[in-house]
């Protein structure tokens, strides 16, 4: 798959079944991502993707948890698309897509992410303790309200 600048143009659209088979395979390249035993179950949030042209290159699952808040439940990127500006443009639509609060949970140990969502304008707000099992770990819940998307 070839590389793409921070400026091209990415369609950001919601997932449909048929892109199930491509999810997975983002899944399966992005172990520290929440992994999923049926992708399929996906389709119960939304789930928006990342098409830079003609195939998937990365995916979030959000789901609203009470008026004005929403939770990102999975947010990955295939690797080689990374640093291009698909998450932050994930996370984007669907802030636009769900307004108010957007919160997350993040492995401790996950710097990267944690870095990431740092620099999005994420906030920690509290901690889960065993939050993960297989390794067991505590969670880092994070939080961004839209006055704090960065443009």
């Amino acid at each position: 798959m070839r590389c793409a600048s921070k400026d091209e143009p990415v369609l950001i659209r919601r997932a449909s079944e048929s892109d199930l088979g491509r999810l997975a395979e983002i899944q399966a390249l992005c172990p520290e991502a929440a992994q999923w035993s049926k992708v399929r179950d996906f389709l119960s949030y939304d789930v928006l993707v990342a098409v830079p042209q003609d195939s998937i290159v990365g995916f979030a699952v959000a789901r609203e948890i009470g008026m004005g808040e929403s939770e990102l439940l999975n947010l990955a990127v295939a690797p080689e698309w990374r640093r291009r500006g698909i998450g932050r443009r994930l996370i984007e639509s669907l802030h636009a897509l769900r307004p108010g609060a957007l919160f997350l949970e993040v492995r401790e140990s996950n710097q990267a992410a944690r870095k990431f969502y740092d620099v999005l304008g994420f906030q920690e707000v509290g901690r889960r303790t065993g939050y993960y099992v297989s390794p067991s770990e505590s969670a880092v819940v994070m939080k961004i309200h839209s006055c704090y998307c960065h443009k």
